[in-house]
């Protein structure tokens, strides 16, 4: 018998079927009026995320200060619900909340180093704008620094046993994972922005 365990799950999923199409449309244009708009968000870009703009460093509460945020906190909700039960985690006395919600506009060539979401519980990202051959989400298997003399795997193997994961995003998707799993985002390869909006939820 073999049993597969500790597994690491990642969700995706259309946000809304019935979403009408000018709403990432409007989105967008409300992204972009806030990079134009938030000088200490493109300040700290300059030190923090050459060559883009996030407003993590700027404006990652937006959800509590634009209406259009708040909407899609509410579809967000459905979704990390949905999730967590998968995952079976223990919610008797606590409740999971979107602590942090941020934009992130990813001209040709720029980049997002593998890192975590630090004290989060499950974090995720939700597609305005992807561009054809823009970058994949790239997840890192957990155990790699265990590995030791592991030997690679093969070329086609299945999904379960490779190292690492390639998502391709596709607007007016959200993907869910939990805010420990290891992930990035390779150079953007497209000739327009790549544009997302990344949140956490806490408990």
């Amino acid at each position: 018998m073999i049993q597969n365990l500790f597994p690491t799950s990642i969700y995706y999923s259309q946000l809304k079927k019935s979403l009408p199409p000018s709403f990432n449309k409007e989105l967008l244009k409300e992204c972009l009026k806030f990079a134009e708009i938030d000088t200490a968000g493109q300040k700290w870009c300059l030190e923090n995320y050459l060559g883009g703009y996030t407003s993590y460093g700027s404006l990652s509460e937006l959800h509590r200060i634009s209406s259009t945020f708040s909407d899609l906190e509410k579809e967000f909700n459905k979704h990390v619900i949905k999730f967590a039960k998968h995952l079976e985690m223990d919610m008797e006395y606590k409740k999971l909340y979107l602590s942090s919600c941020w934009i992130n506009i990813m001209p040709p060539g720029v980049t997002h180093s593998m890192h975590i979401h630090p004290l989060s519980v499950i974090s995720g990202t939700y597609y305005v704008q992807t561009p054809s051959d823009c970058s994949s989400l790239k997840f890192e298997d957990p155990r790699l620094t265990c590995f030791m003399n592991s030997p690679p795997r093969k070329a086609d193997a299945s999904i379960s046993n490779q190292r690492f994961h390639h998502l391709r995003p596709e607007a007016g998707h959200i993907v869910l994972f939990e805010s420990w799993t290891r992930h990035e985002v390779p150079p953007n390869r497209a000739k327009k922005e790549r544009v997302s909006i990344s949140f956490n939820y806490d408990w």
